[in-house]
């Protein structure tokens, strides 16, 4: 901050030296004026010597008249211009005003409209940081120096996690709470930061924290995680599915942490059910049921790139709604996807509760996953197969559901 405002520093002497340019120009027209005022006394010094000796006979009144003129000439002549600058001048009082208010006006604007706690912040998050304690000592600096920073205070919260310091974790969230509001996201970090400080023991303020997230936004990840965590820890193994079957739904495909989840929900399953945990581990796990999908080469010329592909697997015998499904275009084909649990359709209908299941992959130009252009079907095969299954779209698609 010493440069910032030793550049600010230099910048006001700058403008403070232009207001003591006329200041400085007033002292040299103040001399001029002092030497008009000597010669106007001198003139009429001189005038009255030249009555003197008029009276005196020595002057008639012609050469008198001549000599007076001759001095009025010449007065005229030293005081030309003097009038103008005169006008011209500034009083000393209005610059050395300003000299004074610009720098102090100058000060307080800045701290009033200024962008002070911004500059400090890019200094101190100027670089690359090392380590993350590297980083995280940056963000301690800041939230120091700017301690109405929500954003300062979430993201050194969110530094301690990384760091297994839970317990400052939640001092951290609880700050970026109080700055920022009450907002949902907030409450379900905070909740989590307090919940594994406290070593993993449940209490009434993070049923207050989780409940008060959800009410705001039922869809708050965190929260839903969190009570998934904490049921099944307590071996409530019937919340911990519910909770984390919520979460599932709401992440979306591709996201890493989905499979983790669906493997808890799994484990979950066998906790209630040990005889039909192993179904539901096998269609939980990595993978799923591994799917081949293809373009027969005779379509390759009647589909566009942007097509949409969905790749769904339904009950061979039951509903006909699809249990899990993923969604392609044909610019990915071939590929391989996985279907599981954890790309069900709807909760109540799970993958794993049917033996038997089709594969089918539809294409619609319009993204309709009921009806399409093409489609390609499978055999039944048990969901439960580790084996990868081969799915060629080779028909045109006609009144299939």
């Amino acid at each position: 901050m010493i440069e910032f405002w030793l550049s600010a520093g230099l910048l006001c002497l700058v403008a403070v030296s232009f207001l003591l340019i006329p200041l400085l120009r007033g002292r040299k027209v103040q001399a001029e004026e002092d030497r008009t005022a000597l010669n106007v006394t001198l003139y009429q010094e001189r005038v009255r010597e030249l009555e003197q000796q008029h009276l005196a006979g020595t002057l008639d009144a012609a050469q008198l008249q001549a000599v007076r003129d001759e001095a009025a000439r010449e007065l005229l002549a030293d005081t030309e211009g003097s009038e103008s600058r005169q006008a011209r001048r500034l009083g000393r009082a209005v610059p050395l005003m300003a000299v004074v208010l610009v720098p102090v006006l100058a000060v307080l604007l800045y701290l009033q409209w200024g962008a002070i706690d911004e500059v400090e912040q890019a200094r101190t998050f100027a670089g690359e940081p090392h380590s993350i304690e590297e980083m995280t000592v940056r963000l301690e600096q800041a939230v120091r120096d700017n301690p109405k920073s929500a954003e300062g205070w979430y993201f050194l919260a969110r530094s301690y996690m990384a760091q297994q310091r839970a317990a400052d974790a939640a001092r951290a969230f609880e700050e970026a709470v109080k700055v920022a509001g009450r907002e949902p996201e907030l409450l379900g970090q905070w909740a989590q930061a307090l919940y594994f400080a406290a070593d993993k023991q449940w209490s009434p303020q993070l049923d207050a924290l989780t409940s008060e997230a959800l009410k705001a936004d039922p869809e708050e990840v965190t929260s839903l995680g969190l009570l998934g965590i904490a049921a099944y820890e307590e071996q409530r193994f019937a919340d911990a599915i519910g909770y984390w079957e919520r979460l599932v739904a709401m992440l979306p495909e591709g996201d890493p942490s989905r499979q983790a989840i669906a493997g808890g929900i799994a484990r979950a399953r066998e906790e209630l059910d040990p005889q039909n945990g192993d179904k539901a581990v096998q269609a939980s796990q990595v993978g799923g049921l591994q799917v081949r999908v293809e373009l027969a080469p005779a379509l390759r010329d009647k589909v566009q790139p942007s097509d949409v592909v969905f790749v769904f697997a339904r009950a061979a015998a039951g509903p006909p709604m699809p249990l899990a499904a993923k969604r392609l275009t044909v610019a990915d084909l071939p590929a391989t996807v996985s279907l599981s649990d954890s790309d069900a359709m709807m909760p109540q209908l799970k993958l794993s509760a049917f033996d038997q299941v089709q594969l089918v992959a539809r294409i619609s130009r319009a993204g309709d996953a009921k009806s399409g252009e093409w489609i390609g079907q499978g055999q039944p095969v048990a969901s439960s197969t580790q084996d990868v299954q081969r799915l060629i779209i080779d028909s045109a698609d006609g009144t299939q559901p």
